[in-house]
């Protein structure tokens, strides 16, 4: 880590470790912080966004199924930061039909990531954010991946030096360096102090600055992008910003990757918290913009199916469970959905039959055995990128 790349005041905070390099000690939070008028209308845009979405959350008829789109959409996106790359028919599939072996190991990762954020989302209610829910999370994330168990120790905080730089470069030559392992928990505790503290920074403002602490820390060898991208929405839950789990900032960053980088890499050399806060805040206002049309959507899809259900003259008994879970996975087989909802096959088959019949499922594979049916309408909710929702599915 070149200490020429750190203005004045941020050297200070470069310190030399024994074993002969230098790492970056985040000071505590918060910053000094400077509000000018443009940044408070930035907050004031972005505080409204939120609430509109918050309160269209709170109408969801039956949100633990409806918000699964969100889930995975930002496990894929929030992984492709991280060049993990899977497309959502591969994810989707590979949940439907666990036991087949995905096209590409990092389906494996990224559906690791939907149970990671689905493990958040419940065990707020029974903990607080903190290590131990961090390291929860880690470990789920990182469970049965490749190379996971020897070399990235799931769920457990690095007990080694990590760098950030171009592949190859050495910890002298690391664009940046955390700091050392042995003070990576003190310095995480203080950041979970100041998480829980009452402050006068508005939420979305101690979010950002969450953000970029934890980032900075990288308390693990593998994985801290994704675990503190999804610290945020924990965030806005835990504190109540949030009804339901509905805004997730990875399709932003992934949109604007390098400026992502370049803002949080300026406050460790810079002090450029103003910059960081304003790209943050922009990203929560046009992400919660377009998350509150996806949920509108969402809504109508489902009043409109529900409407069909109730004005169908013969309707198979499964056939509403059925609609449920195609709303959390656009996907579905007969056979796995008998199995995993201890349903007989001839009634899931109906209920399928019934949904073909009325428009909202397709059969995808062509197969006369082991086929799988797709509901168009949802899966292009959950795509990532309108370019990506108009893609057919592949297999």
């Amino acid at each position: 880590m070149n200490l020429s790349d750190f203005n004045a005041s941020q050297r200070s905070f470069c310190r030399l470790v024994s074993g002969g390099y230098h790492a970056f000690h985040p000071p505590p939070l918060p910053p000094s912080l400077a509000i000018d008028w443009k940044l408070a209308g930035l907050l004031s845009e972005a505080d409204r966004a939120v609430a509109e979405l918050s309160g269209a959350g709170s109408l969801l008829p039956n949100p633990h199924l409806l918000i699964r789109p969100y889930l995975r959409r930002e496990a894929i996106l929030s992984s492709r930061i991280e060049d993990t790359i899977a497309e959502v028919d591969e994810l989707l599939l590979f949940e439907v039909e666990p036991d087949h072996e995905p096209r590409r190991p990092d389906v494996v990762e990224v559906a690791n990531h939907v149970h990671a954020l689905e493990l958040g989302l419940r065990r707020l209610g029974e903990v607080p954010i903190s290590s131990r829910l961090i390291r929860e999370l880690h470990a789920t994330l990182l469970r049965s991946v490749r190379g996971g168990e020897s070399t990235k120790t799931p769920g457990e905080f690095r007990r080694s030096q990590n760098w950030i730089g171009r592949p190859g470069a050495t910890l002298d030559e690391a664009t940046f360096v955390p700091p050392p392992p042995e003070e990576v928990e003190g310095t995480l505790g203080v950041w979970e102090n100041y998480l829980h503290a009452d402050s006068d920074e508005p939420t979305l403002v101690k979010a950002a600055l969450l953000h970029y602490q934890f980032e900075a820390i990288h308390p693990f060898l593998d994985g801290n992008g994704r675990i503190g991208r999804l610290l945020i929405t924990l965030y806005f839950c835990a504190t109540g910003c949030l009804s339901q789990p509905l805004l997730y900032l990875s399709a932003f960053f992934d949109a604007h990757r390098d400026d992502y980088y370049r803002c949080l890499l300026a406050i460790s050399r810079e002090g450029a918290w103003r910059d960081w806060i304003a790209y943050f805040l922009t990203g929560v206002r046009e992400t919660a913009a377009a998350a509150l049309e996806d949920t509108k959507r969402i809504l109508e899809l489902h009043q409109y199916r529900r409407t069909q259900l109730q004005e169908a003259k013969r309707v198979p008994g499964a056939a509403d469970a059925l609609l449920d879970t195609v709303f959390g996975n656009a996907f579905v087989s007969i056979a796995g959905y008998a199995k995993a909802h201890n349903e007989p096959y001839p009634n899931v088959a109906k209920a399928v039959e019934f949904w073909v019949s009325q428009g909202l499922l397709r059969e995808a594979t062509g197969n006369r055995r082991n086929r799988i049916f797709v509901a168009d309408e949802i899966f292009a909710v959950m795509a990532p990128r309108p370019a990506e929702a108009e893609r057919p599915p592949q297999f």
